[in-house]
């Protein structure tokens, strides 16, 4: 077993890790202000983003959940590794070689990062074998469906033998135990050990963000095999399929620069799209459109401004319209306009590429229909418009589907279109429309379980509800979001004192190189109104008073009580004012001076104080006290005029 990393070797990966890389694997990020990044948190689901990051300062914080740390924190939250496999991830990515005090290697054998690199090798075993004879069958799926060798390639598709042990022996002569393996849902128990879960399929490997395998997906192609038609890896200590989405890893840059994001059901639409040139294309594995999806695509998305697009294709069929229902069920999750994509004669993107061409998937994905009208009009061609009961049920079921619109500017447009459909009055619909929005609020219904959502789901004959365990909305305590509560750091008063306390503290903990030494040691020995601040003052005072005085971060929060921690955490990642990098230094200057002019004027009122409280036949003091005067003035002119 390797010993402790050393502490130098610590210090120079954190310093040379950009965390806005490590976070943006998971996090689309957007400028907050000069030097600062923000995106929606991944540590709870919020619709403003209130995570911060200081890609200067390597840290982060959640104004929102109070979540703060470095970049060895954000991957053992994110991940679920040991600080010791944090510290070994980063290095490995920097190609950074790292020194133990007993002369060890790195280890290798921690159970998550054991997993990982278990799957990548059987990935490369897989995409090996996609080239032998016996994967010839495998070769023809593919290019039956218009997937040449290269595409194969670019999507890591490879082919499990029709072996008992293939895969095994390979691997365990690459030093994995069948403990291991069996860990990482490669092989199944039977009475006689331990077998390939894989066998005569052609395999596509799941991917999770960041680009590490996590699992696979494989598809049957043989008449003798009777098990089911895609199987998938069981869920695993890295494998979690509702939280999972293929090809997420090869979409996020484009989804979180176009915005948009489109989601079909298996991984060869994925590559159809790809191919086609969509590619923000992303699928489920083996499972339903989930809430924890939702949550990992907003992050990717940057979901929070509204301007963006969510684009489901399903398949024309009843299964096609039940998967948009479910769609529609959570619809209100996302920020982004909800839109659905079907394709005519209901081909799915990898037949349609086939038949038509590439050009037909871009224009499938660009002739997107609005989720909301899509689900308006499945609702009422459910019912007999030919009579009149037939158009007051459909009118009953459709009138909540509008009534929970987001967007109150678009309600009277679908509700004249919904009068249109049924050939009844506009005041009609309208009032049934109203109804349904007062029924919601008086049932107390949520964003996506209203009482709208649930009649729209009993018109789509309990579609969605047969899926109610995959699509029901999560109950407990919610944070609430930066946008409903004033922003503040550990809940500060607001008055004009406190703020330029807090403000000289971000500017000292932020840019002290731009504060400069002798600011810097002037602003600490200034008097401070808020006790918490004050004891972040004294943390960086102990700082400068240590024989190394550069100011950090790290070390001003090992200065303070365990309790201020988290204080200091949000005054380095909190964003200064919005300012251009030639103001940046004028600013920092400039809040900190003002905090020593306050300290200045304070010292001269006690002065003056003094002075009329002494009697003029004490020269001296009198004199001494006039001259302190004089040297405040001069002192406070001279910061001014700095």
């Amino acid at each position: 077993m390797a010993g402790r990393i050393r502490q130098s070797d610590v210090d120079e990966v954190k310093a040379r890790t950009n965390i806005a890389d490590i976070v943006g694997d998971h996090v689309s990020l957007k400028s907050a202000g000069v030097g600062s990044m923000k995106g929606l948190c991944p540590f709870h689901d919020e619709r403003s983003p209130s995570f911060h990051v200081r890609p200067a300062l390597g840290y982060y914080h959640c104004f929102g959940c109070g979540e703060s740390g470095d970049a060895y924190t954000f991957l053992q939250r994110m991940d679920h590794v040991s600080f010791t496999e944090a510290v070994e991830r980063l290095a490995g990515r920097l190609g950074y070689e790292l020194h133990y005090e007993d002369g060890g290697q790195a280890s290798d054998h921690g159970n998550r990062a054991r997993l990982l690199a278990a799957n990548q090798a059987a990935s490369e075993f897989f995409l090996d074998q996609l080239g032998s004879a016996e994967a010839e069958v495998g070769r023809r799926f593919l290019g039956e469906r218009g997937f040449d060798a290269e595409a194969a390639r670019r999507f890591g598709v490879g082919f499990a033998p029709k072996s008992w042990d293939a895969l095994t022996n390979h691997l365990k002569g690459r030093g994995f135990s069948a403990e291991e393996l069996s860990a990482a849902g490669l092989v199944s128990q039977g009475d006689r050990g331990v077998y390939d879960r894989f066998r005569g399929r052609l395999v596509w490997p799941i991917r999770d963000v960041t680009g590490q395998t996590v699992g696979f997906g494989a598809r049957r192609l043989l008449d003798d095999d009777k098990g089911p038609k895609y199987l998938n890896t069981p869920e695993t200590a890295i494998y979690h399929k509702a939280q999972v989405l293929y090809g997420l890893d090869l979409a996020k840059r484009e989804i979180s620069k176009s915005h948009r994001v489109v989601v079909v059901e298996g991984y060869t639409d994925v590559m159809a799209c790809h191919l086609a040139g969509v590619t923000t294309a992303i699928a489920t594995c083996g499972t339903s459109f989930g809430v924890d999806h939702i949550k990992v695509l907003r992050r990717v998305l940057g979901d929070d401004s509204g301007v963006g697009e969510v684009v489901f294709t399903f398949d024309g069929d009843a299964a096609g319209q039940q998967a948009a229902m479910r769609a529609f069920a959570e619809e209100q999750r996302f920020a982004a306009q909800t839109f659905v994509a079907v394709a005519p004669d209901g081909l799915d993107p990898c037949d349609l590429r086939l038949a038509r061409g590439d050009g037909a998937v871009r224009s499938l994905v660009e002739s997107r229909t609005p989720l909301f009208e899509f689900v308006l009009r499945h609702t009422v061609e459910r019912y007999d418009l030919e009579t009149v009961e037939g158009r007051v049920s459909a009118l009953r079921a459709a009138a909540p589907v509008i009534a929970d619109i987001r967007d109150p500017a678009m309600r009277p447009g679908y509700t004249r279109e919904l009068a249109r459909m049924l050939g009844v009055e506009l005041g009609e619909a309208t009032r049934a429309v109203r109804q349904a929005q007062s029924r919601s609020r008086d049932g107390g219904g949520s964003r996506g379980q209203g009482q709208g959502r649930e009649g729209a789901r009993e018109a789509a004959g309990g579609a969605a509800q047969q899926q109610g365990s995959r699509v029901a909305v999560a109950t407990g305590p919610q944070v609430p979001d930066a946008s409903e509560r004033p922003f503040s750091i550990v809940d500060l008063p607001n008055d004009p004192a406190t703020r330029l306390e807090r403000d000289a503290l971000q500017a000292m903990l932020q840019y002290p190189t731009e504060t400069g030494d002798d600011l810097l040691r002037h602003a600490v020995d200034c008097r401070f109104t808020n006790p918490s601040l004050a004891v972040v003052r004294d943390g960086i005072a102990s700082v400068l008073a240590s024989e190394d005085a550069a100011v950090r971060v790290d070390r001003v929060i090992g200065e303070v009580p365990a309790p201020f921690q988290g204080v200091v955490h949000q005054l380095a990642v909190a964003p200064v004012p919005q300012r251009s990098n030639a103001e940046l230094t004028v600013y920092v200057r400039g809040v900190v001076s003002a905090l020593v002019d306050r300290e200045l004027l304070r010292q001269k009122s006690e002065l003056l104080g003094r002075l009329q409280r002494t009697d003029r036949a004490d020269t001296e003091t009198f004199q001494a006290l006039q001259r302190g005067l004089v040297e405040l003035e001069r002192e406070r002119r001279a910061l001014r005029g700095d």
